[in-house]
């Protein structure tokens, strides 16, 4: 897989403008995952639901087979963009820093439960 950051375009902070996912590799789709424990207990405050959702996004990963090595795109939703610094902060604990995913981020009004403050989207490329 080749991971680009054009001169072309803004140096980005922490992710690729784009992913060429080689030939003969299976896509996987993550549905969005989020700070929640498999006993639906969902963790408080930032920190401890960033981590929580990254956590969720890799048992995800793991069930189908891949890896966080073979993430190629991430999509966030947040409630609120003051917290970009420790999301990223943690991602970094995740992701291959010098080969980061394509990554999206939105701010929206609120996720499904208002006690949630993140969800993260997650798609893999792993070779067949």
């Amino acid at each position: 897989m080749d991971f680009h950051v054009p001169s072309t375009l803004p140096t980005p902070f922490g992710f690729s403008h784009a992913v060429t996912v080689d030939p003969g590799r299976s896509l996987v789709y993550v549905a969005g995952q989020v700070g929640m424990d498999a006993d639906g207990v969902v963790a408080v405050g930032w920190d401890a639901q960033t981590r929580q959702t990254f956590v969720n996004v890799g048992h995800a990963l793991e069930a189908a087979g891949a890896t966080w090595a073979d993430v190629v795109k991430l999509t966030y939703l947040v409630t609120s963009t003051h917290e970009l610094q420790l999301v990223r902060a943690i991602r970094d604990e995740f992701v291959d820093v010098e080969r980061p995913p394509a990554s999206s981020l939105m701010q929206v009004a609120g996720l499904f439960r208002p006690d949630l403050l993140i969800e993260v989207e997650a798609i893999a490329a792993v070779a067949r």
